[in-house]
């Protein structure tokens, strides 16, 4: 009777520490974020780049276009991080930078074809994350 009690005590203090473990895990997960410089999940990224994917192909209105301007000066003005900014180029020239307050003198001609492709981040704790958006007139 005496060693059941022991095997017992000793199966309780086993669990006890696979729980602690555990939740030491769970602790140092949700902190990695942190860590890591506000990485966003993959959830957010793809939330994010929702916005300014919804625009890209290669037969764009220039209608289309200039509502892309005014949807990146707004993403701009309200993220205080500059990972999170996104810069616009026509033509492969800079025309919205990431610290632009204002729409761009360039703007895209309502009735003319453009082409619209996404630049993605590829390092640091945001990679997959649009960075830039490459605007080309057809």
């Amino acid at each position: 009777m005496e060693n059941a009690s022991k095997a017992l005590i000793i199966a309780g203090a086993i669990l006890l520490a696979i729980l602690i473990i555990t939740l030491g895990i769970l602790v140092f997960n949700q902190a990695k974020g942190v860590i890591d410089g506000n990485a966003m999940s993959d959830i957010e990224i793809q939330q994010f780049n929702a916005k300014f994917t919804q625009y890209e192909g290669t037969r764009v209105r220039g209608a289309t276009v200039n509502s892309m301007l005014q949807t990146v000066l707004a993403n701009n003005t309200s993220v205080d991080d500059d990972n999170r900014k996104v810069e616009v180029k026509f033509e492969n020239s800079v025309v919205m930078s990431k610290s632009s307050s204002s729409m761009p003198t360039t703007k895209a001609n309502t009735g003319a074809i453009y082409e619209v492709a996404c630049e993605y981040s590829d390092n640091g704790g945001n990679k997959g994350l649009v960075t830039s958006i490459n605007v080309k007139k057809k």
